[in-house]
């Protein structure tokens, strides 16, 4: 199946090519501003699809909406009628089609070209009314504020925000992407059909600026997004993707003493806390309990005794590990415990645990594994 993609350099395009040319037995063919009308007609040809995504909406002058969104749209449906190939058209239009702006009456011009032309071929024509549409590859300072927030923040640039209180309806790119996959791949009937792209997600300008600025903070708070939130975890994603390319790393605070050092990597009310550390050989870290937190030990690298006590009893419970054999232990509630370095290399660790760590509410409390033990 050979498929056709207008504004294949835009936003939406780049997204769908990416898509497209992962699945078998497709064939992407492309245009875009650089191409002709002679190279539109050639791929028209032979295309059995097309995702007429080309659109303007941000012209230098009002014509341009014309230029872009109408005639582009008529020089592709003549096309179709002049040499009898009644393929399915997919067209990005949008909700502003419904509105009397320059750029509402253009694209619903597009849409009323695509209409005529499946009820002249008996095509198959689908539209879809998109709205903010957000994700990676977004032009910012263009049409998305999302990207413009993204952009600006990941940079420390200044954003301003007209109306904190304005809801947005957003749509992520992946599920615009999905959507038109799935329609492409489905019984599409003769005439047109107005498709919708789910799920949307609502969000104010004020908070989503207060989000974005949390994803940057990050890297100082550990705070990790609460991803239970669909939203969330798509703009984290989008937020990422506008990083200057020399910004992608950053440095764990790491805390120091004659056992090693330890640095906290990340933390969250919803899954707790996680960090790592270097101990040095024949040093034990621990010699405490929990009464509520529980925890989690992982050995990445060098050889490790792991250490128990029930609170109430005297027996002490040993757990050889090493990082060869990506061993977790998990560290009971009541049970004093430590671990201790028993190779001749630096011990490498791993730790989770179920809660933030809170000085006010340690939940730690200095107990030896043998009565005799000195904690550390």
């Amino acid at each position: 199946m050979n498929i056709l993609v207008t504004g294949a350099n835009g936003f939406i395009g780049k997204n769908l090519i990416s898509w497209l040319e992962r699945q078998d037995n497709l064939k992407v063919l492309t245009f875009s501003r650089e191409n002709n009308t002679n190279e539109l007609e050639n791929r028209l040809a032979i295309a059995d699809v097309v995702y007429h995504l080309a659109g303007v909406n941000r012209p230098q002058t009002e014509d341009e909406f014309k230029t872009g969104n109408v005639h582009l749209t008529a020089d592709l449906c003549n096309v179709l009628l002049q040499h009898d190939r009644p393929i399915p058209i997919f067209l990005a239009s949008s909700t502003q089609s419904m509105l009397d702006n320059h750029y509402g009456i253009s694209k619903r011009q597009a849409e009323d070209l695509v209409i005529r032309y499946a009820a002249q071929s008996g095509a198959s024509v689908s539209i879809y009314r998109l709205t903010n549409v957000f994700g990676k590859w977004c032009r910012p300072n263009y049409n998305s504020v999302v990207a413009t927030f993204c952009h600006h923040i990941a940079h420390n640039l200044p954003i301003t925000i007209s109306d904190p209180a304005r809801e947005l309806e957003l749509i992520y790119i992946d599920d615009v992407v999905k959507t038109y996959l799935g329609d492409l791949t489905a019984a599409n009937p003769a005439g047109v059909t107005y498709r919708t792209v789910s799920p949307s997600h609502t969000i104010t300008l004020g908070c989503l600026a207060d989000l974005i600025r949390s994803f940057r903070d990050a890297r100082h708070t550990l705070n990790i997004p609460d991803f239970s939130n669909p939203l969330v975890g798509k703009l984290y994603g989008t937020y990422l993707s506008y990083l200057p390319e020399d910004d992608f790393s950053y440095k764990l605070d790491q805390k120091r003493d004659p056992r090693g050092c330890l640095a906290e990597f990340a933390k969250s009310p919803a899954f707790g806390q996680i960090f790592v550390s270097r101990t040095a050989p024949g040093v034990t870290r621990g010699h405490h309990y929990h009464h509520t937190k529980a925890e989690k030990f992982l050995v990445l690298e060098g050889e490790a005794m792991i250490r128990f006590r029930h609170l109430r009893h005297t027996q002490v419970i040993e757990y050889p590990v090493r990082g060869e054999d990506f061993r977790v232990v998990d560290i009971p509630t009541g049970y004093t415990h430590s671990i201790e370095n028993i190779g001749q290399s630096e011990l490498i660790t791993l730790f989770w645990a179920s809660e933030e760590f809170d000085p006010e509410r340690p939940d730690t409390y200095l107990e030896p594994i043998h009565p005799t033990s000195k904690a550390q």
